[in-house]
């Protein structure tokens, strides 16, 4: 299921204006560069802010997600025709060569079902060329970072364009490791109140090492988050030609 924050129209129409500072995109932008992609696949693309920025750099991409809502705003942005934008998921997409698959944000912990994870690395390997790679982040465990969902924490109040003021917090529903819930509320100007379900999985980096192997990824490095340092995994993984390939590292 999609969290209402995506599939909510309402909710994905603010979604950029909620999240403005997108510096944890940087490090995607740079190791675009730095493999030389020519093709990238955006997996969990929502409303399509590093599509586009790759776009603008003359790269070839492809945005899938399975909220329509996000994609509707994601397609609406200036420039958007220059992306192939896919409501779906990475488990069914058509033949693809990409240099580059990404997932950003809280897309892979957003994956909650070991069998929907593996069918999303499976994807992703399927669609990346020989020797291509797939970069995501995700959340250390060891770090506690729902420790700070809570009301207190988390409100704030942010003036939107066209959506007026809204006042925003998170409440912990449950911790049940590796599974956190949490329930995030939004309360608009008109008095419209919107609340959006989220559950994430955070997995241990030896699990996501063992994961990827077994689809068929060597991984190449596990780098630090620079706007997040010391509290997520970034892993850079490279496509193998057959599943359980040895993985190799640089670290």
């Amino acid at each position: 299921m999609t969290d209402e924050l995506f599939g909510d129209p309402r909710l994905a129409a603010i979604y950029d204006a909620l999240d403005a500072d997108r510096g944890d995109l940087d490090l995607y932008l740079a190791l675009a560069a730095e493999v030389g992609a020519e093709q990238v696949l955006d997996i969990g693309c929502g409303t399509g802010v590093l599509a586009l920025l790759l776009a603008d750099r003359g790269i070839d991409v492809v945005g899938v997600d399975p909220a329509r809502a996000s994609i509707d705003v994601a397609r609406a942005k200036p420039g958007a025709d220059r992306v192939r934008w896919i409501h779906g998921d990475a488990g069914a997409l058509p033949p693809l060569r990409a240099d580059l698959a990404t997932m950003t944000g809280n897309a892979a912990q957003a994956v909650v079902a070991p069998d929907a994870w593996q069918r999303t690395l499976g994807g992703a390997h399927r669609a990346l060329r020989p020797g291509g790679h797939l970069v995501f982040e995700t959340r250390d465990p060891a770090r506690g970072a729902w420790e700070t969902w809570n009301r207190a924490a988390s409100y704030r109040t942010t003036r939107i364009p066209g959506a007026g003021e809204v006042r925003i917090w998170h409440d912990l529903i449950e911790v049940d490791l590796p599974l956190v819930t949490f329930r995030t509320t939004y309360v608009f100007g008109d008095g419209q109140t919107l609340t959006s379900e989220s559950t994430l999985r955070f997995r241990e980096r030896a699990e996501v090492e063992a994961d990827l192997a077994a689809q068929g990824f060597a991984v190449r490095d596990v780098r630090d988050a620079p706007d997040r340092p010391g509290k997520e995994f970034v892993f850079v993984a490279q496509r193998q030609e057959t599943p359980g390939a040895a993985r190799d590292s640089l670290r």
